[in-house]
Parts: C-alpha cells; structure tokens; sequence
C-alpha cells in the first residue's frame, strides 16, 4: 500500500492564496484602483507644474529659471514632506521624489545650468544631482576654480563644489576660492561617501603597480591602503572620477572612486567599502550669484580677517558666545592680501537678516580688519 505523500514537501501557495477564513485578494481590482491613483498623480503633478510655471512668470517677466529657483522655498517644501511622513514609504525616498518634482516643474522653460567638478561620475556630480534633480544640465568642469569662474561668468546658473570632508578635514582650494570671488553660498549638501577600488575588466590583483585617487580620497582610505597595498604608488589627481577615466584604458594600475564612476567607465569593483571611517561625508556648498532669503532653519558663512596678534581669535568669538550664537566651523588660512594676516573661515546658525545675527555681525566688525559675508542659506536635510 503506497505511503500517504507528506505535506513537507509540498508546494507553498501562491501569493494571492488567502489564509484559512481570509476572502480571496481580487487583484484585478487592486490593479485597478492603482491605475486610479496614478491617474489622480498625474492630474496632481500638471496641476503642480501650471502653478509652478505662474510662480516663475511672476516673478520675473521672462520667466527666467534662476530668478524663481529659491533654495529657501525648496527647504521648506522638503521639510514640509518630511514632517506629513507615515509611511509607508521611507522619508529618505519621500525627499527624493519631492526633489525630482521640483526639478521637473523649475525645467519648464529652461532646466538650469549647474557646474560641478567633474569629469562624470564624481561625488560632486552626484551631490549636484542630489540637490538640483535629474532634470538640470549637469556640466562637468575640470577644476574648482572654472566651477567658480563659469558661475561668476554666468555661463552656468550654479556650481557645486566640496567644502569639508568627515575624515580629512577642509578642502583648502575651496576657501581660497572665496577670498577673491564675489559669488554666494545658496545651499549645503552633505553626502555620505563610499570608496571603492576599481580597475579595467581584464585587469588582475597582483598586477597592480599604481592606484590613482583625489587626495583626499587617498587620505580617506589610508589605513585600507596601508593594510591590503603596501608600497604600491598612490598617485593623487583632479577627480576620482578622473583616475577611474584613466585606469579604463590599462592594465597596470587601479583607481579609488564611487559607484557612479565604475559604472560611467566600465570598471570592475575589486573591494567596495574602503573608507577608513564608515560614516565618512563629504560637505558640499552650493555657489550662486543670488543671495537666499530665511527658510526657518538657516546657517550662515563669513570670512573674518584679523592681525597675527594676542587675542585676536577671541576678539572675533566673543561676540557669538555673548549673544548665544552656535558656531559649527571655523577654519584658519594665510591671508593673500599680506605677510602675518591671516582669514577665519566661520559658520554658524542662523540667518544674517535676523536682528541677533546682525548685531553679533556689527560687533566681529569692530574688532576686525574685513569681514566678508559668503551667504546665508538652508541647513541641509538629510
């Protein structure tokens, strides 16, 4: 007599079997009423890109995109989505979709022009589509200092250059850009940031001789470096994406870059993951030729030249500390303008409109020889 088959090993139900009790799921008719709210979205997001439209044209005649892009207003949309959040969608990808829509409305009549330091598949390529949306012209410059001088020049709206990183501190050839440029900080973009080492398709391990990064990349990996290529050549250069652009075309070297760049250039991933520090992230300023108004939640940039003598540095503090003002940076650079001078690059909470952050303003000037105000602009969200 033949054994009755175990249940064990019988097959699990479909997706759509409903449990003991439970009435059947009509997917049909969820297909449906799925199709209904897309088509109710739909309807929302043209609604949502007339009115946009009737915000630009009113505020300029010609409805020029960079007079109605308002970092401040865009802040407080963002921020307005963050709090109506319940799920259950994840806020991050709440954000993400709020910002891709503002994207698409601002590039009605012209999508913005926005200078990054490139070439493609850069951590400030990726911070710029981050901040601005997949609906601006993106264009990769070579330097830091054509991102600033293609904005000062108008030729792009916007430029997104690094400013501080988590591991290896300030970005120096940033700061000394803002000592002569008259261009202002309109927004932050704080990035995490994760290295990977990448070489051509054919390339082998034990063939390594060389591996290109930025300098601080190869600062951000060092300990890794140390430990899996000891004495092989670490050579620094403009871009990560740059050494991933380079490393495409032999076999004998491997680059440190991100995601974007190995994809861009047709690389293998040999280890992902390799920052020192796995929180590592980079900071990004936005620079413009506006000046942004007060989201609620703001951060303000100076710079504060002062004499190399006694009290100094306390002299240009005092007055934050007096008037309860948080500071979040301040960084040190020799001065251009003369011998044993020196500039205080300082941020801190608040907008310069607001009459506390005013006077504390009015009392570092007092005390010292330039103060020069680089904007204030929205705390970044995420």
């Amino acid at each position: 007599m033949a054994r009755k088959k175990s249940d064990k090993g019988s097959a699990k139900p479909a997706a759509n079997d409903a449990a003991p009790g439970v009435p059947p799921l009509d997917l049909a008719k969820l297909r449906g009423e799925i199709d209904a709210v897309d088509a109710r979205i739909h309807a929302l997001l043209n609604d949502r890109a007339r009115l946009a439209r009737q915000v630009g044209i009113s505020k300029h005649a010609d409805g020029h995109t960079v007079d109605f892009y308002r970092p401040e207003r865009e802040a407080q949309v963002l921020r307005m989505a963050r709090e109506r959040n319940k799920g259950p969608l994840r806020t991050e990808e709440i954000l993400r979709l709020f910002r891709e829509i503002m994207s698409a409305c601002l590039a009605q009549e012209e999508p913005l022009k926005v200078g990054f330091l490139g070439p493609e598949g850069t951590f400030s390529q990726t911070a710029a589509l981050k901040h601005f949306g997949h609906s601006v012209r993106a264009l990769a410059l070579s330097s830091v200092d054509e991102v600033f001088h293609e904005v000062e020049a108008g030729h792009a709206d916007f430029g997104v250059v690094p400013v501080e990183n988590s591991t290896e501190g300030m970005v120096n050839h940033t700061l000394d850009c803002f000592m002569t440029s008259p261009l202002k900080i309109c927004a932050e973009v704080e990035l995490p940031i994760h290295h990977s080492l990448m070489v051509a398709p054919t390339t082998e391990r034990a063939a390594i001789v060389t591996i290109y990064s930025h300098q601080q990349s190869l600062g951000q990996c060092r300990r890794w470096l140390d430990s899996h290529f000891p004495g092989i050549e670490r050579v620094a250069v403009n871009s990560n994406a740059e050494a991933a652009r380079m490393v495409a075309k032999r076999n004998d070297c491997a680059a440190i870059a991100g995601d974007m760049a190995a994809q861009r250039y047709g690389l293998r991933v040999l280890s992902a993951n390799i920052e020192d520090d796995p929180e590592n992230k980079t900071r990004f300023l936005v620079i413009g030729r506006q000046k942004v108004g007060p989201s609620g939640r703001d951060k303000t940039s100076i710079l504060v030249s002062t004499r190399n003598e006694p009290g100094a540095l306390y002299r240009v503090l005092e007055p934050f500390h007096r008037h309860g003002i948080s500071l979040t940076r301040i960084e040190t650079r020799p001065s251009r303008t003369g011998s044993w001078t020196y500039v205080f690059f300082i941020d801190f909470d608040g907008h310069e409109s607001a009459p506390e952050i005013d006077a504390v303003l009015k009392d570092v000037r007092a005390v010292s020889m330039e103060v020069k105000s680089l904007g204030s602009y929205p705390q970044d969200l995420v």
